[in-house]
């Protein structure tokens, strides 16, 4: 399986006042296509600014992120804009991240102003009414407004967006931590089955270790900047070899219970 995502040596410091407070210290990860991979840790330890500098909307202080052969910060606006179509976001918040005064439609098509020959009219009606039925929506719901929608269902409608470019690599950042668990199991559980319909790639970012079993090929473990433990999710939950790991376990969750216990009653 083929390298998609090749994050190298990367560092990233703030300035604060008279000192310097690093977020991101010396982290390489790989991640192939079609994988996910989970970076778990707790708040300030560095995963969204990782997802920031993945997404090249921060710049690292030092190091590289190279998705499919190519270097994120060594391309020119336009050429790192062309590329922007192969990896989008889905973020935390899944009202806020949704413009309320548009419609559903509206903001599903916002980013096919990245791809020059992006359909229109009727095809891009159509192009919007089969991703909202890929997310488990009614294609007629693009007509209604974000505020119509519970949480679940706008997140759904967040990861319609970020598909229509039909992306290799998809960016959640605490996707699913706004919402109560039963909802939490049926995203990823819809992240599952777009992985296996599209192939697309995820970096998973969470700060509950719990939820991970189930979606993860490989787990990143964060504290403080740094990375302190990787492994394949199996051997990082079932048997991990670092304290900061056990606490976390400890402390929260376990959805693939949840999820068992769920398959079980019905």
């Amino acid at each position: 399986m083929s390298t998609l995502l090749d994050i190298r040596n990367l560092t990233r410091d703030f300035r604060l006042g008279s000192s310097t407070v690093t977020a991101l210290d010396n982290v390489s990860l790989t991640l192939n296509a079609g994988e996910i991979l989970g970076i778990v840790g707790e708040s300030g330890s560095g995963k969204s600014t990782l997802a920031r500098i993945v997404m090249a909307l921060d710049l690292p202080t030092s190091g590289t992120v190279v998705l499919d052969q190519q270097d994120l910060f060594d391309l020119n606006p336009r050429a790192l804009r062309k590329a922007r179509r192969d990896f989008q976001m889905v973020f935390q918040d899944p009202y806020g991240s949704l413009n309320p005064r548009h419609r559903v439609g509206r903001i599903i098509a916002e980013p096919l102003h990245l791809i020059a020959d992006a359909p229109k009219g009727s095809q891009r009606r159509a192009m919007v009414g089969a991703l909202l039925a890929d997310v488990g929506l009614d294609p007629e719901d693009q007509d209604r407004f974000p505020h119509e929608f519970s949480g679940g269902q706008r997140q759904r409608i967040a990861i319609a967006r970020a598909l229509i470019t039909k992306p290799r690599l998809l960016v959640a950042d605490e996707a699913t931590s706004a919402l109560d668990l039963t909802v939490q199991r049926q995203i990823l559980d819809l992240i599952l089955d777009l992985r296996r319909k599209h192939g697309i790639a995820v970096l998973f970012i969470t700060h509950n270790i719990g939820v991970v079993q189930d979606i993860c090929d490989t787990v990143a473990v964060m504290q403080n900047g740094k990375l302190v433990e990787v492994g394949t999710a199996k051997a990082v939950l079932d048997a991990p070899s670092q304290i900061y790991t056990q606490r976390l376990l400890a402390a929260e969750p376990r959805l693939d219970v949840i999820g068992r216990k769920a398959r079980h009653r019905s």
